[in-house]
């Protein structure tokens, strides 16, 4: 009776002791979510990201911090005790406070800091990236596992992020099915034969063995576009978007041996004007998705990597695509009095500087030009049937900076023309199968395709394509 008594007697005091206060939990949140608050109320957050530069002063210590989320840093106040001398430029640091309003003008929010942890540091005298010095794309060219790390190319990731986001919107909403067609290939899509080959590195084999891995040549793809054709006969609207490979043995700023893709086809489509269409609403939209989703972003390179850049963008966004056929074309071209290295003929390809001057013929908007001649073009294009200037309902979107973005054309729907013109060319066995999609259930259809990195070089003016893919070549082959 006695012992229950002093354990109840020790619960009631253990019960009335002073309990302590729980850990304030502190939410996670990205630079921009934080920067976007706009009546802060002293909530307590953490954030985690990189140092962009340190200022201590006597009695106050400012930090901006940046985690890629933003081309605007969060600026922390913290008390100079706070600080270390690992706290440095390019440091990783994780930061726990309150996020209050700033008494300054340029900024709606801060940071005041309660404590700053620093993850990682980062030798200021070693790191290749310099605080308050302006980076060239050439030197950031010689780091390309940093790069990333500076304004610009942050920026410029970001963009294209948004991009990516804006084309599968814009697919989705009218209607398309996203298809993931192959990497690797038995199909030469554009016939020219400039494919890297897929064979194993280990090429010991027995001398009974199949010389090839796939028991026939297999490639990286040129395009998905022949498998679409598929798709698209039974699912009328699909788009590809994903990596193609041209083995086109060229160092220009202009080429890419890997890049991305966007393709689409359509099933019962007889009007090459309606592909035209299709291709000038994919460009306005995704670029006024991209200029609305990052405006500071994209004032970056026109404010400061390519001025002017903005009103060339904002004359093909508000004007009206030209539309230009070949045969006119030729004939501009050949009235002009410049002196092409190229002499323009008929029934021979544009050249980019023919490209430049139609463009700049056309006032810098961006022109069609389409009925291309029927020896240019690839064997799936329509006939056009139209005697002695006989072409294919073929067409190529020329833009301002760039020249081709888009290419498409009508395909030949009609069996025995398709199997006329792959005789000709000795194909008729290759393409068994597509001859066979024309057989039962065929449709008119038509698609194009456009360079994802072309369309990120006109929208932004980066003159060098090669700066605006992730990563190097050489660099996605060693890591990625």
């Amino acid at each position: 009776m006695f012992a229950a008594q002093c354990m109840r007697l020790v619960l009631r005091r253990c019960s009335s002791a002073p309990r302590p206060k729980p850990a304030v939990a502190h939410k996670l949140l990205r630079v921009q979510e934080a920067l976007e608050v706009q009546n802060p109320t002293g909530n307590d957050i953490k954030v985690q990201g990189w140092v962009r530069s340190v200022r201590s002063q006597k009695e106050i210590l400012f930090v901006h911090i940046n985690d890629g989320s933003s081309l605007e840093s969060l600026q922390v106040v913290a008390d100079p005790r706070l600080e270390s001398r690992e706290l440095t430029f390019g440091s990783s640091v994780e930061v726990q406070g309150k996020l209050i309003k700033s008494p300054h003008k340029r900024q709606n929010v801060e940071l005041a800091a309660e404590s700053i942890r620093v993850v990682g540091p980062c030798d200021g005298l070693v790191f290749p990236l310099k605080y308050k010095t302006h980076q060239s794309f050439e030197y950031l060219r010689q780091f390309p596992h940093f790069r990333c790390r500076s304004n610009s190319l942050s920026a410029l990731l970001r963009i294209r992020s948004e991009a990516t986001g804006a084309i599968h919107s814009y697919f989705k909403d009218n209607g398309y099915l996203h298809i993931h067609t192959p990497i690797i290939t038995s199909n030469d899509c554009e016939g020219a034969g400039e494919v890297f080959q897929v064979e194993p590195a280990n090429k010991d084999k027995e001398p009974e063995e199949n010389p090839n891995f796939f028991n026939i040549p297999a490639f990286l793809t040129v395009s998905g576009q022949l498998h679409l054709e598929v798709m698209a006969g039974a699912f009328t609207k699909v788009y590809s978007f994903g990596p193609t490979f041209r083995a086109d043995n060229s160092q220009t700023r202009k080429h890419l041996a890997e890049f991305y893709m966007v393709e689409a086809e359509l099933a019962f489509v007889e009007n090459l004007q309606d592909i035209m269409q299709i291709m000038e609403d994919l460009f306005k939209r995704v670029t006024e998705m991209v200029l609305s989703k990052c405006p500071h972003d994209v004032e970056l390179f026109h404010k400061h990597v390519v001025p002017g850049q903005k009103t060339k963008l904002e004359k093909m966004l508000n004007n009206q695509f030209i539309k230009m056929p070949y045969t006119e074309a030729i004939e501009v071209l050949k009235g002009a009095r410049e002196d092409f290295i190229y002499k323009p003929e008929w029934g021979q390809d544009l050249q980019s500087e023919h490209e430049k001057y139609l463009l700049k013929h056309c006032g810098e908007i961006p022109v069609f030009i389409f009925n291309y001649p029927y020896d240019l073009k690839p064997f799936y294009m329509r006939d056009n049937e139209d005697g002695v200037h006989r072409t294919v309902a073929a067409v190529d979107l020329l833009v301002p900076g760039v020249g081709e973005l888009c290419g498409g054309s009508l395909r030949e729907d009609r069996l025995d023309f398709l199997q006329s013109r792959l005789q000709r060319l000795g194909l008729e066995d290759t393409y068994q199968w597509y001859l066979e999609l024309r057989q039962f259930g065929s449709t008119p259809h038509g698609g194009f395709g456009m360079g994802f990195e072309r369309y990120l070089r006109c929208i932004l003016g980066v003159e060098n394509i090669k700066d605006v893919i992730p990563f190097p070549r050489y660099l996605r082959s060693c890591i990625l």
